[in-house]
C-alpha cells in the first residue's frame, strides 16, 4: 500500500512540476512580447526625436507632410517590390485606371535601382506607337534626372494635358544604348480584350490587362466566335496572354472558369493560416464547350496572368506555348486611408490548383519556342523577372530568371502563334512542336525558330497570385489585386 501511494505522490509532484515548468515558460513569454513592444516603442520614439530635431534645426523649413509620406514610402520599400503609399490623387488615379480608361502614354513601369523599368507598352497606346519596347529604362523625363524621384512621381512626370509631348531619355539592352523618344499623351483607352478569327476556324483572344472590363469583353468575344464560325467550325482557342502585366484577382478567376467549371482555381495564403482563402469554379459558368485551347505566355506575362496560366495548365484544359513567365506571384490589397489615400500591401501568395507558388519562378510553358528576333533588339528583348528585382519575396533556391519577351508585330513571323494553330489545326503535335528539328537550316535561310522541351513546373507547396507592377498612370486598382 506504502508504495502505490509512494507512486501516486510521485505522480503528483511530476504533475507539479510540469504546471510549474509550463507558468514559468508562459511568462517567459509575456516577457518576451513586453520587451520586443518596449523595444518597438522606443524606435518609435527614436523616430520622433529625428523628425523632430528635422523640424527645428534643418537649414530650410521642411514640408513636414513630405517628411512623413517619405517615412511611409521608406518602410514600405524595404518590404518588398510591390508594397508603396498611394496619396489621395494617386488613389484617385489608381481607381480610374482599374475602369480601364486613364490619362498619360500608355505603358506599365516598375522601379529598379533608383530608375524607371517598363514592364510593357499597352498595345495601341501613344508609347507602343513611339517604339518603346519591354524592358528599357527610362532615366529622365523632359531632361529631369528619375534617379531620386519616386516611382508616383516619375509618373506624375509622365502625365500631363492630352496632346502635350514628353520627351524620356531610354536606355536599351546590355549595351545601355541611350537615345530619346518623343511622345504625345494621349487618353489612353484600354481595351482589355480584343479578338478575331485566326485561320478560318479558331477563336483567338488577347488579353492586355485584368481589369474591370475584362471577363466581360471576353464573353463577348466568344459569343461571336459561336456565330462566326459557329460551333461546329470552331477547332479550338488561342488565348493570348503575351505582356500582359496582370490586373485584378477576381477578373483573372472569371476568366479562367470561362474554360473550366469545376475544381480550385487559385488559392491565396497569408502569414496566419485562418486567412488562406481557396476559389473553385462555379459550376455551368463554362463558355468554351470544351473547345481545345492553347494559351501564349513569355517573360512579359505576369501576376492575374499566370494565375490564369496556371490554373489551365494544372487542369490540363490548355496546352501552354512559348517562354517562361514573369514570376510575380503575390498578391496586393489596397487599403484606403480616408482622405489619406490608400495602402498597397503584400498580403499573400498565391498558389495554382497543384500548389505550385510561382513566386520569382514564373510559369514553364509546355512547349517552350522562341521568337526570331530581328538584329536591332537581339539582347534587348528578354524580361528579367521578378527574381532580378531587389527585395523580393525569397522562394527556395531555385529561383529563375526572367525570359523573351519579344512578340513580332506581324502575325506572319510569329511563331508562337504559327505553333498554336499548327497544334489545334492537328499538323503537328506537341510532341513534334517540343522537338528541335532534324537538320539546322541552312545559312542562306532564315533560321528556325528556337524550340526546345520546357521543364516540368515543380510542385511546391500552395502560394498566391497578384497583378503586375504600377502603371505609368498608377497601379490597376482592386482588393486583392493581381499586379
Amino acid at each position: 500500500m506504502m508504495r502505490k501511494v509512494s507512486y501516486l505522490v510521485l505522480g503528483a509532484a511530476i504533475g507539479a512540476a510540469a504546471v510549474t515548468v509550463g507558468s514559468h515558460t508562459s511568462l517567459l513569454a509575456h516577457g518576451a512580447a513586453f520587451a520586443a513592444a518596449a523595444d518597438t516603442y522606443r524606435q518609435l520614439n527614436l523616430f520622433g526625436d529625428v523628425f523632430e530635431k528635422i523640424r527645428q534645426d534643418y537649414v530650410e523649413k521642411p514640408d513636414e507632410g513630405k517628411l512623413v509620406e517619405a517615412a511611409i514610402n521608406g518602410m514600405l520599400s524595404s518590404l518588398d517590390p510591390h508594397s508603396s503609399y498611394m496619396d489621395a490623387k494617386a488613389f484617385r488615379e489608381m481607381q480610374v485606371q482599374t475602369k480601364g480608361e486613364f490619362g498619360g502614354l500608355g505603358i506599365e513601369v516598375t522601379q529598379e535601382d533608383g530608375l524607371i523599368k517598363v514592364v510593357t507598352p499597352i498595345d495601341d497606346t501613344p508609347a507602343a506607337k513611339a517604339g518603346i519596347l519591354s524592358g528599357d529604362i527610362i532615366t529622365a523625363i523632359d531632361g529631369d534626372a528619375v534617379q531620386g524621384m519616386t516611382l508616383n512621381q516619375a509618373v506624375d512626370k509622365m502625365r500631363g494635358a492630352v496632346n502635350t509631348p514628353v520627351t524620356l531619355k531610354i536606355q536599351r539592352g546590355a549595351k545601355k544604348d541611350t537615345m530619346d523618344v518623343k511622345i504625345v499623351r494621349d487618353v489612353i483607352k484600354i481595351q482589355s480584350v480584343r479578338s478575331r478569327v485566326e485561320s478560318g476556324d479558331i477563336g483567338y483572344v488577347r488579353i492586355t490587362q485584368f481589369s474591370e472590363q475584362t471577363y466581360d469583353g471576353l464573353k463577348a468575344a466568344m459569343a461571336k466566335f459561336h456565330e462566326q464560325p459557329g460551333d461546329a467550325n470552331l477547332k479550338g482557342y488561342i488565348l493570348d496572354l503575351r505582356n500582359d502585366p496582370g490586373g485584378l484577382l477576381d477578373q483573372s478567376i472569371e476568366v479562367v472558369n470561362a474554360f473550366v467549371d469545376r475544381g480550385e482555381i487559385v488559392s491565396t495564403r497569408g502569414r496566419n493560416v485562418e486567412e488562406t482563402q481557396r476559389y473553385n469554379a462555379r459550376p455551368g459558368a463554362d463558355l468554351s464547350h470544351g473547345k481545345p485551347m492553347v494559351v501564349l505566355i513569355n517573360g512579359g506575362s505576369a501576376s492575374a496572368s499566370e494565375i490564369v496560366a496556371g490554373a489551365l495548365q494544372d487542369h490540363k484544359r490548355a496546352t501552354l506555348i512559348g517562354t517562361r513567365s514573369f514570376g510575380k506571384g503575390s498578391v496586393q490589397t489596397i487599403i484606403p486611408l480616408g482622405q489619406n489615400g490608400a495602402l498597397r500591401l503584400t498580403t499573400a501568395r498565391y498558389y495554382t490548383p497543384s500548389g505550385r507558388s510561382i513566386q520569382a519562378k514564373g510559369i514553364e510553358p509546355d512547349i517552350q519556342i522562341l521568337e526570331d528576333v530581328p538584329a536591332d533588339l537581339k539582347g534587348k528583348d528578354d524580361q528579367k523577372g521578378e527574381a532580378s528585382l531587389r527585395g523580393h519575396l525569397k522562394n527556395g533556391d531555385e529561383e529563375k530568371d526572367g525570359s523573351q519577351a519579344y512578340v513580332p508585330p506581324d502575325p506572319k513571323n510569329d511563331k508562337q502563334l504559327i505553333a498554336a494553330v499548327e497544334l489545334l489545326h492537328g499538323v503537328k503535335t506537341a510532341a513534334q512542336l517540343a522537338s528541335p528539328p532534324a537538320t539546322p537550316a541552312p545559312a542562306s535561310t532564315p533560321p528556325a525558330a528556337a524550340v526546345t522541351p520546357s521543364a516540368p513546373a515543380p510542385a511546391n507547396a500552395p502560394v498566391q497570385p497578384v497583378t503586375p507592377p504600377p502603371v505609368e498612370s498608377a497601379p490597376p486598382a482592386a482588393t486583392p489585386k493581381a499586379n
